[in-house]
């Protein structure tokens, strides 16, 4: 039964991979551009969802690890020449050592003061970026003309469509070992994990250092597609909110969930974005959210696997007919 499970999850995968590549050929390069912030934004719901989905832990600071590999290699490679090969290393290694240095700490305490503390490391990035060295980090106005990985609207959808299959993969593959599931548990009770004997303070380091990784290399791989990079875009709230609300509604603690809540959210927004151009638009998003959690809290993950499981039982009601018949 196991092997027949991962031979079908195996196909679905191999499936929906097959659908992405073939988008190119379907819609045009305006949908291409919207499908390519759609599959950043998955990186980075996913990201989050892997240490607050799985451990229960809501952090409210994850663009702090995004600007941290966002802009240690937008500096490297604007403004001391280093190889984009080498900087974007260089960039995830660095959040992966500041978020630890930081956010260690934090591990250490549980509910609401966990998220009000990592919100205050990014409100506190969002500041010193501002202030410390505009020179190199080009203070309010951030920096334009960094070096992008490659051109047009094709090419960058199936460099970010590698990069967001391969992550989820990998975290996939995490979440199948006796690691994924003791990081589950901490999510559901903490103390009885503690009392089986495990090290629930190295657990959450290890999910918070996977996490860190995840959002460094997506913010590397991002900045250098926009090509700028702006600290009152990259910590806005509205950016927080939306990765968020893209892991929540698209079913928290799974992998395809995150990134179906980041597709369904992108083009929400750019769809109500002809009608609501300002701000307002991200109220309407947020109630539709709301509703969408309200009905179903495990998301759309949920929906659509309750709408397979019933389409299975209707065929094997209907078969069962046949045979009495």
């Amino acid at each position: 039964m196991a092997a027949d499970i991962k031979a079908r999850h195996v196909l679905y995968w191999a499936i929906l991979i097959a659908l992405m590549c073939a988008l190119p050929f379907i819609v045009g390069k305006g949908t291409l551009r919207t499908i390519i912030f759609a599959q950043y934004l998955a990186i980075f719901a996913m990201s989050w969802d892997f240490i607050s989905g799985r451990t229960g832990y809501i952090s409210f600071g994850h663009p702090f690890l995004i600007g941290i590999g966002a802009y240690t290699t937008a500096i490297l490679s604007y403004r001391y020449g280093v190889p984009v090969a080498i900087s974007i290393p260089i960039a995830v290694f660095m959040t992966m050592l500041a978020g630890t240095l930081f956010f260690l700490p934090a591990l250490r305490i549980r509910g609401t003061y966990f998220a009000l503390v990592t919100l205050a490391f990014m409100e506190l990035m969002y500041q010193l970026v501002q202030v410390i060295r505009p020179d190199i980090t080009g203070g309010t106005r951030g920096m334009s003309g960094i070096e992008t990985l490659t051109t047009g609207a094709v090419s960058n959808f199936y460099l970010s469509l590698v990069l967001m299959v391969a992550i989820a993969f990998g975290l996939w593959a995490i979440t199948r070992t006796q690691l994924g599931t003791a990081l589950s548990a901490i999510g559901m009770n903490e103390d009885a994990v503690r009392g089986s004997g495990l090290n629930t303070t190295k657990l959450k380091l290890f999910a918070f250092m996977v996490s860190a990784f995840v959002a460094g290399l997506g913010g590397a791989f991002y900045v250098h597609y926009l090509g700028s990079i702006a600290p009152r875009a990259l910590f806005d709230i509205n950016f927080l909110f939306t990765i968020i609300v893209a892991a929540l509604i698209g079913g928290a603690s799974t992998i395809i969930g995150p990134m179906a809540g980041a597709f369904f959210l992108t083009f929400l927004l750019e769809y109500l974005r002809p009608l609501l151009p300002g701000a307002e638009r991200y109220f309407i998003y947020g109630g539709i959210a709301l509703l969408l959690y309200v009905y179903q809290p495990k998301g759309l993950h949920a929906i659509l696997t309750d709408a397979v499981s019933r389409l299975k039982g209707q065929r094997s009601e209907r078969r069962s007919g046949d045979q009495a018949a």
